[in-house]
């Protein structure tokens, strides 16, 4: 529709967003439209800054605005056990149980061939490094019990368990096919404390 271009770009570029349909892009365009100029400003303001200022951390690889992040940073964690994660989103959802008191080490995704994501693509080669120069007794294999998550882990385990460190997955008491974006702190917490050994 003529004289609409501004709203169609915002619906267009709010679509894009992972989770967001057209629907959805749609409402949020117009609720957005109905808020003070201030309002919406401060929100794009967040995004830029949210962007220019977080990195990744050199050490484990997840979103922090230092460098090495508060976690790897913290002399209160235990530098023996890592426990390796798809995405920086899943190391909130481990810090929200409690449960872990180790370091982590973040993926950014999984290997899945039929999208071309091959084991060069993670950060499989960091790990690696990081596993030969520190003294780490157990890696946790926490991806997402998908087809994919699962690859992943085997794959990784072939190439840990030589390096005489346990390895051990997180149980599948939790969903098949889920995300653990969506599970309940306590479904991840059980989860984590009855991990098994990958054999």
């Amino acid at each position: 529709m003529k004289g609409h271009q501004p709203i169609e770009n915002l619906i267009y570029e709010l679509s894009r967003l992972p989770g967001i349909g057209r629907k959805s892009a749609q409402r949020l365009t117009y609720y957005l439209l109905d808020q003070d100029l201030e309002d919406v400003e401060s929100l794009a303001k967040a995004l830029v800054r949210a962007k220019r200022d977080t990195k990744k951390c050199s050490v484990c690889s997840n979103y922090s605005d230092q460098d090495p992040c508060e976690i790897c940073a913290s002399p209160r964690r235990d530098r023996n056990i890592l426990c390796v994660v798809e995405h920086p989103k899943d190391v909130v959802t481990m810090e929200k149980t409690g449960k872990f008191h180790g370091l982590y080490h973040v993926l950014h995704g999984v290997i899945a061939p039929q999208r071309g994501v091959g084991p060069m693509e993670l950060t499989i080669p960091e790990l690696l490094n990081r596993l030969g120069e520190n003294d780490i007794d157990e890696v946790i294999l926490a991806t997402n019990p998908t087809r994919d998550g699962q690859t992943t882990a085997l794959y990784l385990a072939t190439l840990i368990q030589p390096m005489g460190i346990k390895c051990s997955r997180i149980s599948h008491g939790i969903p098949v096919g889920g995300d653990m974006e969506y599970y309940d702190t306590l479904t991840v917490g059980t989860a984590l404390e009855n991990r098994v050994e990958m054999k």
